[in-house]
Order: C-alpha cells, then structure tokens, then sequence
C-alpha cells in the first residue's frame, strides 16, 4: 500500500471524473435546503469536494482513510477558499457512525465500488433524511458480452459490475427513486486521472529500476491504463443520481 500511496501521491484525482460531471450531477438534485448538509465518502484529495463547496451553500463532511489525501484536500480547500464549508474525517466507510437521517446528499465519485454499489444503497440509506439524495460514480458494463481479455480484467479487479440496466434494477429494489444517470466522456479518465497517472508511472520506472516488486506493480498500473485504451467502448463509470423514497 506504501507504494501504490507513492504512485498516487499528488494526482489531480484517485479516479475518472472532472468539475463539469460534478457539477452536471449536481444540478438533478431538486427542492434541496439553502444550505445542505453533504456526506462526500472517499474522497481522496477533494477535487470533487472543493467542486460541491463552490455549488451550494452547504456544508460539506469528507472522509478517507488516507491522512494525506486529506491534507492536501484542506490545502486546495484553502487555495480554492472555501476551507469553511468542508470538515475532513480520517475515517472508513465500513466504520461510519453519523446519525440517523444527518445528510441531504451522499456523495461518493470513484469510491462506491470498495464497499460494494448494492451493500451501500442498502446501508447508507439510514444516514440520509427524507427524500436525500445518493450520487455516486460507479464502474459499469457499457455493452454485453465483452471481449475475454477485458471481461477477466474486471472479474479480477471487480467481480461485482454490472450493465447499467442491472443495477437500475439494484436502485429501485434498495428503496430509491433513479432521478438520473450519465455515462463520463472518455476524457474524464485522461485529463485527471491516466494521464498524470501513467507520466508519474514513468517517473517511478526509472527511479525503480531494478526492483522486480516494484516494476511488477507499476506493469499492472499501466496494464488498467491499456484496458481502458483497447475496450472503453465496453465500461465506464456512470453517475447514478438517486433518491430515498420514504
């Protein structure tokens, strides 16, 4: 894990998205309170966070459990000036202990799929208040029946994804009402996420030389980059913009 921080020390992002999905999935969240209370789960170093600061005029709880995320996180909050509107928590998702119906809108970009998409609609769903929102981004089958090479990539990496329509299905049998869901263009992956990720990539190579571990890691770094260049035409991440139904 130490060197997989190192890999992604400093990266725009910890996943695809960018300021415009952001704010995109934002503005389907309808009749929300002037100043909403939000629940951004895993949110590395806040480059979504920092979006949903300058949106609303809520207040804004992020968690990870990687301290330096959040550090930089408060940083760029600080830059970007609005550091008053968001509290970060060294926290997991498999540990939270907020209150029942605290938040307007959980946010989750990227993250979802470590706790599992279906075992978070099913467990998150008490911290929400009437009528809150769920907006996460989820890795999603785009076409069926993909080619081998990229359908044992994702077994392997995240057995749990599925077609767009099968988790629509998973929404509406979780007690949610599906508002929205947008596919992220492909630039979404490179311009904050595979491009800094594979030149950082590089760096490492050269600074690693030798070190059969570390060269094995940063192959299987490059490896996800080159599935997403032959077979996005397949998956993506999709924005599913979600509400409680009470």
């Amino acid at each position: 894990m130490e060197f997989f921080f190192e890999i992604h020390k400093d990266l725009p992002r910890e996943g695809p998205g960018d300021n415009e999905s952001t704010q995109k999935a934002f503005n389907f969240l309808e009749n929300l309170p002037s100043n909403p209370y939000i629940l951004d789960i895993g949110c590395g170093p806040g480059m979504q966070t920092i979006q949903l600061a300058k949106l609303n005029d809520g207040y804004i709880v992020a968690i990870d459990t990687h301290q330096p995320f959040l550090d930089e996180l408060n940083k760029r909050a600080e830059i970007a000036g609005v550091q008053d509107k968001i509290k970060t928590i060294n926290k997991s998702m498999f540990k939270m202990d907020f209150e029942e119906g605290q938040f307007d809108v959980i946010w989750s970009e990227g993250a979802v799929y470590i706790y599992g998409f279906e075992k978070a609609l099913k467990d998150w769903h008490i911290f929400l208040k009437k009528n809150g929102y769920i907006v996460v981004s989820e890795a999603s089958w785009l076409k069926k029946n993909p080619p081998a090479e990229i359908r044992d990539f994702w077994n392997d990496a995240y057995p749990d994804i599925k077609l767009i329509e099968e988790n629509k299905d998973r929404i509406k049998k979780n007690g949610y009402s599906l508002i929205s869901y947008f596919i992220l263009p492909e630039n979404s992956w490179w311009e904050n996420y595979y491009t800094p990720l594979e030149f950082r990539i590089n760096e490492l190579k050269e600074k690693y030389q030798g070190n059969e571990e570390a060269e094995k890691q940063l192959d299987e770094e490059l490896i996800e980059i080159e599935m997403f260049r032959k077979h996005s035409d397949y998956y993506g991440y999709v924005f599913y913009i979600l509400q409680k139904i009470e």
